[in-house]
């Protein structure tokens, strides 16, 4: 057998993939502490530790720069969180682990920055509001869509819409917990609160859907 050959990505990509990360991290510093408006290319090269000319190499202006910075928390907000077996016939074991970890992960002390600064410039600037509802919500009902409509096909759940079905539970997590910290009227929810709020929406899920053979 010949050994798989792993080619290693160039030094050069490495450090340019490296200073993109740092770009971004910079922009990402100086748009949740002022805002997008306030925000300036000068004040996020000197926070990303970069010349003003490094940065416009990897993003054009502060727009591109924004949907990027959007792109990332997005991918961080779904990364290990909407993952599914659809073989998994503990619909309400899975359910409930979602739950937990999403909103776990949504409410974590700065996460709602921004959303804040995407819903503040949405109305003049909709490719933003685009790009974070594609990478962010859209991503998270879909995958859920997808494990609902494998349970279904199995005969494990009735469900006649899927998409409004995940759509649906997606809020349910979040309901108490989230909409108070997004306007900062409470502080980000213990683990037993939100064990206790996703318990009772996957408690009235299953008890809406629940095949009687499953």
């Amino acid at each position: 057998m010949i050994a798989e050959t792993v080619l290693e990505p160039p030094a050069q990509e490495v450090e340019e993939n490296a200073k993109c990360r740092q770009v971004i991290e910079g922009a990402r510093k100086i748009f949740l502490a002022r805002g997008f408006d306030a925000a300036s290319m000068g004040d996020i090269a000197k926070a990303a530790g970069v010349s003003k000319g490094t940065l416009y190499v990897y993003f054009k202006d502060k727009d591109e720069l924004f949907a990027a910075l959007m792109k990332k928390e997005c991918l961080f907000q779904a990364e290990d969180v909407f993952i599914f077996d659809p073989a998994d016939a503990d619909i309400a074991g899975t359910l409930t682990r979602l739950g937990v970890t999403y909103v776990s992960r949504v409410c974590e002390p700065g996460r709602q920055l921004p959303l804040r600064t995407v819903v503040a410039i949405a109305d003049r600037m909709p490719n933003i509001g685009r790009i974070f509802y594609e990478n962010g919500p859209l991503v998270g009902i879909s995958k859920l869509r997808a494990y609902l409509e494998a349970q279904v096909a199995a005969g494990r759940l009735r469900v006649r819409d899927c998409e409004v079905a995940a759509a649906q539970l997606m809020e349910a997590y979040l309901a108490t917990l989230f909409k108070p910290l997004l306007f900062n009227f409470a502080p980000p929810p213990t683990r037993e609160r939100i064990e206790y709020v996703v318990g009772l929406a996957v408690e009235d899920f299953m008890a809406a859907h629940a095949s009687a053979v499953s």
